[in-house]
């Protein structure tokens, strides 16, 4: 079982169940101290576990974040890159 905010990595790598989160990556559950939020995403994941029978099944949860987000790609700092 999967809980992705990556929808498109998460259909590549095809884990056997997933529910796609459209939160800000970090944010799988949503926002700190929304519990309602929270509980309603566990619960999603665990009816997924129990009724799916489709294999690799990639569900999206309806939810909204409530403000626009963006995925930013940043350089690696060269402390932290590989050594060849």
């Amino acid at each position: 079982m999967c809980v992705s905010t990556g929808r498109d990595l998460t259909a590549l790598v095809k884990p056997p169940r997933s529910l796609f989160i459209n939160h800000p990556m970090g944010n799988p559950f949503g926002r700190p101290d929304d519990g309602a939020t929270q509980t309603a995403i566990l619960r999603a994941a665990l009816e997924l576990v129990a009724t799916c029978e489709e294999p690799g099944a990639l569900v999206d949860f309806p939810t909204d974040w409530g403000e626009p987000f963006a995925f930013r790609v940043r350089e690696t700092p060269k402390d932290y890159q590989l050594k060849t």
